[in-house]
């Protein structure tokens, strides 16, 4: 129980450590990451719908 703890407590330091970004992005960067963040929620989306299909 005290090993959990300890890893909670490193990955919430982690987290408070790194919770903003430290460069600057600019407007394009921006949006070529939100571009690949859609794809690659489509993709998932349509490997899910795939394996349902598949199932069914």
């Amino acid at each position: 129980m005290n090993a959990l703890r300890r890893l909670r407590a490193t990955v919430a330091d982690i987290n408070r450590r790194y919770r903003s970004p430290r460069i600057e992005m600019s407007r394009p960067v921006r949006w070529s990451l939100m571009a690949l963040r859609a794809y690659l929620l489509f993709l998932v989306a349509l490997m899910v719908y795939r394996f349902i299909t598949l199932v069914n």
